[in-house]
């Protein structure tokens, strides 16, 4: 069934990515944040070893990518009402979601450019000696983990139109994921309550796999733990996005109302 939506996919997602990549506000979410984080961090962190640099590099990297994944799913379906487009969209035979996921790999994809700036900043800035230990288990983590942060972003796109007030609070939401993921620092420091939260976010496994893949400690068991825990909330993930979907649809061809929000 998907298959037949290659084609509009690929436009979605060739759309959108050149749009991001000429837009200053990604580019500053991509690339410059992560890497005002990253320099921080390397600087506090400059005589701990090379541990803590890779810890950095991979959580400033998460974090970018967390950043965008915010901004442009989030605003993947509300762009369009801005524009007028919306309704005409929703109307095309080509289900909406499907447009969706395209925007929302472009910026899926988009923000893997913040990993890589942040291990360029710590080697060739810092010193650090940032070579990933198991690099296959890395990759299997990493593509696991874009499949489970792209059916976030399709949650995310429907969840901020039907409710607007929730555009308020974005910035304020990046900071929480940052913390209960354990980019910039273990979440074993954190209080104990605050684990369940960080359990039920699928960038939290990404990140502790990620960090043991690079750092060469990543048991089979926690590979297999980390990778089913990430598709498991992926499925969760795109369960919600279904739903919200479908009201966004009922809006649009029911009630008339979705551009009234």
């Amino acid at each position: 069934m998907f298959l037949k939506y290659t084609r509009a996919v690929f436009a979605a997602f060739k759309m959108s990515y050149l749009s991001l990549v000429m837009d200053g506000f990604f580019i500053f979410a991509t690339l410059l944040m992560p890497l005002i984080y990253a320099l921080i961090a390397f600087g506090l962190l400059r005589d701990k070893g090379a541990n803590y640099g890779i810890y950095v590099a991979i959580g400033s990297g998460l974090a970018g990518l967390w950043s965008t994944l915010l901004f442009g799913s989030g605003n993947a379906i509300t762009s369009e009402r801005w524009t007028g487009t919306l309704e005409n969209i929703a109307a095309l035979p080509t289900p909406l979601w499907v447009i969706v996921f395209g925007k929302t790999l472009a910026s899926t994809m988009q923000s893997l450019l913040s990993m890589i700036a942040s291990y360029l900043l710590g080697w060739l800035v810092f010193g650090y000696p940032l070579g990933i230990a198991q690099p296959l288990e890395f990759f299997v983590v990493l593509s696991v983990g874009i499949v489970s942060f792209v059916a976030f972003g399709l949650m995310l796109a429907p969840a901020f139109l039907l409710n607007p007030q929730i555009q308020q609070f974005q910035n304020a939401m990046e900071y929480p994921v940052y913390i209960l993921c354990g980019f910039l620092f273990p979440v074993a420091l954190l209080p104990f309550w605050t684990t369940p939260f960080s359990y039920i976010l699928s960038p939290f496994w990404t990140a502790r796999a990620l960090q043991s893949a690079a750092g060469g400690t990543l048991t089979l068991d926690q590979l297999g733990v980390d990778c089913a825990m990430i598709l498991l909330l992926g499925v969760i993930y795109l369960g919600i996005a279904a739903l919200l979907f479908r009201i966004v649809l009922h809006k649009a061809r029911v009630d008339a109302t979705l551009g009234l929000q």
